[in-house]
């Protein structure tokens, strides 16, 4: 997030897209789904299609991504290319895909001198995951906000617990 401090059309952008990785978790796919209709601005819920299972999940829209997305829409969006939330800065101005978000996370990791091991997306999802589950929620917690439906999916952010590691680190 650091990297999106600046004033430019770009950071603008990126600052709300990266918030949606790193707060909510989401999936490239579920980004570039997101339209206008998805932001219940009056009761503050973000509504994200979740292509993998197929259902629609309802999250609080939290005060830091509402401010960065108004940011966006006001200063930055395109007007008139239709009902999709993020756009493509230059043209020709479409939709942005998985692919293009891939290489916006990539490109701000880089920034941040990232150059190695997992980068895309999925990488942000994981460090959510890991985050919540260092922060003591439970796996059932973290798999129903990531939107797993079976433990198992859940299972694999449990590879390693840094502070269980910690602590044994300590003991030696």
């Amino acid at each position: 997030l650091a990297t999106t401090q600046g004033s430019r059309p770009a950071d603008k952008r990126d600052r709300a897209i990266l918030l949606l990785f790193i707060a909510y978790g989401l999936r490239a796919g579920e980004v570039a789904g997101l339209q206008l209709d998805d932001l219940d601005w009056e009761n503050e819920i973000l509504r994200v299609r979740c292509p993998k299972p197929g259902r629609t999940h309802s999250y609080p829209l939290s005060r830091g991504l509402g401010q960065a997305i108004v940011t966006y829409m006001r200063e930055v969006r395109p007007t008139g290319f239709g009902r999709s939330l993020f756009f493509s800065l230059s043209a020709p101005i479409r939709p942005l895909t998985r692919s293009a978000l891939g290489r916006l996370v990539r490109v701000r990791l880089d920034r941040i001198g990232i150059t190695s091991g997992p980068r895309g997306t999925h990488a942000l999802r994981h460090a959510t995951a890991q985050h919540l589950l260092d922060k003591g929620m439970s796996m059932k917690a973290i798999g129903d906000f990531l939107g797993h439906r079976s433990p198992s999916s859940t299972a694999i952010y449990a590879k390693v617990d840094r502070d269980a590691l910690r602590s044994i680190a300590r003991a030696w």
